[in-house]
């Protein structure tokens, strides 16, 4: 009687365990984002992009600011992958940087930033411009 009350429990809390695991499981995703970039000492950074979730298409507005050494503008288009999200919102937040680079015409980029809720976007694209900095910057994205 005492074996079948223990192994009714051990099969309890295996169903659990397997309940939790597939539940609290992260999915990822694909975004593309268009960021244009000016400033003079303290930039400032907006655009726009995709997140492809689950099958769907979601809007995205990107804001930001730069500190440091700034000076310039620039336009950058990044591709990637965003993985750790639950759902479309879990992409929008705050993402921060700091970083060093210089852009005179096109140059490559390439980027990994998480943001407070854990998505994590892994980033690549080009840069087209004038740009040179050195700087902290932080990136917002909101869902459009």
């Amino acid at each position: 009687m005492k074996l079948a009350t223990t192994f009714r429990a051990a099969l309890v809390a295996i169903a659990a365990l397997a309940g939790l695991s597939t539940s609290a499981m992260a999915d990822g995703g694909t975004v593309v984002l268009t960021i244009y970039k000016a400033g003079w000492i303290i930039g400032g950074s907006g655009g726009s992009g995709v997140l492809n979730f689950r099958g769907r298409s979601y809007g995205l507005s990107t804001g930001g600011l730069d500190y440091g050494l700034v000076f310039g503008g620039s336009k950058t288009v990044l591709r990637g992958r965003v993985s750790n999200i639950n759902r479309p919102s879990d992409v929008a937040g705050v993402y921060g940087a700091a970083g060093a680079g210089l852009a005179v015409g096109r140059g490559a980029r390439a980027i990994v930033l998480t943001n407070q809720k854990g998505a994590v976007l892994e980033l690549s694209g080009y840069q087209t411009g004038l740009m040179a900095n050195a700087d902290l910057s932080g990136l917002a994205i909101t869902m459009r």
